[in-house]
C-alpha cells in the first residue's frame, strides 16, 4: 500500500472542494456535455473488458447486459441530469412537464417515465413513478427539490465512495450523484473485482480528474481501513455488504459488535451506503394462458440470472399462492427455462462457497447445468422466518421458492406484504407480477404496492429498471437506523434532486405487444431487452448507447428495429 500515494490524492481533493463548490453552474453542464462524449468514445473499450473479465464473447447477446449496465446507464444518466442542471441555471421549475398527483390516501407521486416522445417509442407500455414521504404535499413538493443549490453548503467536502464490484456502473454513477446531487468531490476505490475497468474510467472523468475533483484508487481492504479513517477524508459512500458497513462505523469483532449494539460509532463520518438485501418476486394469481406461464418464468429467471446472479437487486424468495392452480405449472415452467439457459462464467469471488451453503440449506435444491451452477430452492417452511434463505442475501445463481395460504387473492396479497417486509432481510428492491385484469379486479394489489416497504418496486418488470431509470433516486427504503443498517442509508442517481422521496414504482407490460388483445393494455413493446434469453440484447444494448449519445432519430430506429428482431 503507498500511503503517500494515497495522501497525495486526498490532498489534491482537498485542494480543490472550495473551487468545485463555487464552480459555475454552466461550466458545471459543460463538464457533463463532455463526460457524456468521453462515456461514448471509451463505451465499446468499458465493454470489452467487462465482457472479457466475465468470459463472454462480444457477440454473444449476454453482452448485453454489460451494453445497458455500463455506458448506457451513465450516459442516460448524464442525460437526464443535464436537463436538470439547465433548468436550475435557467430558473425553471426542475420539475415542469412532469405529472404531479396524489394516491394512497394522498401520498404525492411524480410520474417520471416517459419523460419525451422518444420515451414513448423505445419505453412503450413502461411508466415510473417517484413516491414522497406521506408528509410531503403537492404545495411543498417543489421545495425538496434541489435544495443544495437553492441553500448550498459553506464548504466543501471530500467524499470517499467505496465502488462495488458487479455492475460497471455502479462506480461512475456515484461519483456524479456524489459530484453534482451533493457537491463534494470525490476519491473511488474500485473494488478488485472489476479494478480492471478503472482506467476506461479514469479515461471518462479526465476532466474532472484534471481539475482536481476525482481520483481513482486501488488496492484491497487494506487500502480501503486507510482511506476510511484518513482525516482528509468527510464523507463515505459503500455499495456493498451490511458486514463491510459495521466494521467500517463500529470496528470489527466482539468490540465492534459492542459497538453496534451501543451505537457508538468509532467512525463518526457520515456514511451512505447501499448494500442490497433479499429481494422478493410476488406473484398474484390470475387466468394466465399458457403463453403467459412461458414468458413470466422467463422474466422471473431473468431477475435472478442476470449478470450470473450477482446483483444486489436479483429475486431470491419467489412467493407464490398456495391455492392457485397454476403454482406448480409455473414452478415447472422455470425449471425448464433454468434448463436450458446457456453455460457462463460464475465469476464473482465465493460463489462456489455460497451455493454449497444454499444446497446445504433448508429445502430442495435442485442444480441445473454442467458447469456452473443454476439453484432453485422450493419445499421451504414460510413460518420458520430465520431461514437462511429469508435472512442472508445468497448473491449466488439460486433462487428460492415459498407458497403463501391463498384463501381469497386480497388476502394473499396482504400476506405476502407482511411476509416481504417483516421476515425477509433488506428493503432495497421487490417484484410484483400481476395479470392486468387481477389488478383492476382486486384492492388488495393496489394495497400490497402501496405498502411494501423497498426502495425500488417493479411492476411486471424487474425492480432492478429503477437502478436505470436516472430520475429514480436508488437506494433502500427509508428509515434504517446506522446501526441497523438493513440494505442502507440514502440514495444515489436521483436526477431530479428529489430530498424527500419513499419509494420508486416501475412498471411493464404484463405480455408482449402481440398478446396484448384480452389483456386490458396496450403497447407496442415486444420481448423486454433485458431478458436473458433476449437474442437481440447485445445489439439493442450497443444501439441504445449511441442513441443516448447522439439523440439522433435515426439511432433511436435502430434500437427498436434491433428490439422487435428479439
Amino acid at each position: 500500500m503507498d500511503t503517500e500515494q494515497l495522501d497525495r490524492s486526498i490532498a489534491a481533493l482537498e485542494s480543490a472542494k472550495d473551487t468545485w463548490l463555487a464552480l459555475d453552474i454552466e461550466d458545471q453542464i459543460t463538464m457533463l456535455g463532455d463526460l457524456r462524449t468521453k462515456t461514448a468514445t471509451n463505451a465499446r473499450r468499458w465493454v470489452e473488458a467487462a465482457a472479457s473479465a466475465k468470459s463472454l464473447a462480444m457477440d454473444s447477446p449476454l453482452v448485453g447486459e454489460e451494453w445497458l449496465a455500463g455506458p448506457y446507464g451513465m450516459i442516460d444518466a448524464i442525460n437526464a441530469l443535464e436537463q436538470t442542471m439547465q433548468r436550475i441555471a435557467s430558473g425553471t421549475d426542475v420539475l415542469d412537464g412532469f405529472t404531479v398527483s396524489t394516491k394512497n390516501g394522498g401520498q404525492v407521486v411524480v410520474d417520471v417515465l416517459p419523460a419525451s416522445a422518444s420515451d414513448r417509442i423505445l419505453f412503450s407500455g413502461s411508466t415510473a413513478q417517484v413516491w414522497m414521504e406521506p408528509d410531503v404535499t403537492v404545495d411543498s413538493l417543489p421545495d425538496t427539490v434541489a435544495t443544495i443549490y437553492s441553500d448550498p453548503p459553506n464548504r466543501g467536502l471530500v467524499c470517499l465512495i467505496l465502488g462495488a464490484g458487479n455492475v460497471a456502473s455502479i462506480p461512475p454513477l456515484d461519483a456524479i450523484y456524489k459530484l453534482y446531487n451533493d457537491r463534494q468531490v470525490a476519491i473511488v476505490k474500485m473494488n478488485p473485482v472489476n479494478e480492471y475497468l478503472g482506467e476506461v474510467f479514469e479515461a471518462i472523468f479526465e476532466d474532472f480528474v484534471t481539475a482536481g475533483f476525482m481520483r481513482f484508487v486501488y488496492g484491497g481492504g487494506d487500502v480501503g481501513a486507510y482511506l476510511t479513517s484518513h482525516p482528509g477524508i468527510d464523507t463515505v459512500h459503500i455499495t456493498g455488504s451490511a458486514r463491510t458497513y459495521n466494521i467500517i462505523r463500529y470496528g470489527t469483532g466482539d468490540e465492534g459488535e459492542a459497538n453496534r449494539a451501543a451505537d457508538s460509532p468509532t467512525n463518526p463520518r457520515p456514511i451512505s451506503a447501499e448494500l442490497g438485501g433479499v429481494s422478493p418476486t410476488i406473484v398474484v394469481p390470475g387466468d394466465w394462458s399458457r403463453a403467459d406461464l412461458a414468458f413470466q418464468a422467463e422474466h422471473v429467471v431473468t431477475q435472478k440470472m442476470n449478470n450470473s446472479g450477482f446483483n444486489c437487486v436479483a429475486a431470491q424468495v419467489l412467493i407464490l399462492p398456495e391455492s392457485w392452480d397454476l403454482t406448480d405449472v409455473f414452478i415447472d415452467e422455470i425449471r425448464s427455462q433454468l434448463r436450458d439457459l446457456p453455460e457462463r462464467d460464475a465469476y464473482y469471488p465465493g460463489s462456489e462457497d455460497r451455493c454449497e451453503a444454499v444446497i446445504n440449506g433448508s429445502g430442495t435444491a435442485e442444480v441445473f447445468g454442467s458447469g456452473e451452477q443454476r439453484i432453485l430452492v422450493t419445499g421451504i417452511d414460510p413460518t420458520v422466518t430465520d431461514d437462511p434463505a429469508f435472512t442472508t442475501e445468497y448473491f449466488a445463481p439460486a433462487l428460492a421458492v415459498v407458497t403463501l395460504p391463498s384463501p381469497s387473492v386480497d388476502e394473499y396479497c396482504e400476506a405476502a406484504t407482511v411476509f416481504a417486509n417483516d421476515v425477509l432481510e433488506g428493503s432495497l428492491g421487490a417484484n410484483v407480477i400481476v395479470h392486468p385484469r387481477s389488478e383492476k379486479t382486486y384492492a388488495g394489489v393496489a394495497a400490497m404496492i402501496a405498502n411494501l416497504r423497498y426502495g425500488g418496486i417493479g411492476v411486471n418488470t424487474w425492480s432492478a429498471s429503477v437502478y436505470l431509470l436516472a430520475r429514480c433516486p436508488w437506494g433502500a427504503f427509508p428509515g434504517n437506523a446506522p446501526s441497523d443498517i438493513g440494505s442502507g442509508i440514502g440514495v444515489v442517481h436521483n436526477a431530479l434532486m428529489f430530498s424527500r422521496a419513499q419509494k420508486s414504482v416501475a412498471r411493464g407490460p404484463f405480455a408482449p405487444s402481440h398478446r396484448t388483445l384480452g389483456k386490458g393494455e396496450f403497447h407496442l413493446a415486444p420481448k423486454p431487452v433485458f431478458f436473458v434469453s433476449n437474442s437481440q440484447m447485445h445489439k439493442v444494448g450497443e444501439y441504445l448507447v449511441d442513441y443516448a449519445a447522439s439523440g439522433r432519430t435515426t439511432d433511436m430506429f435502430k434500437v427498436v428495429g434491433a428490439a422487435l428482431r428479439g
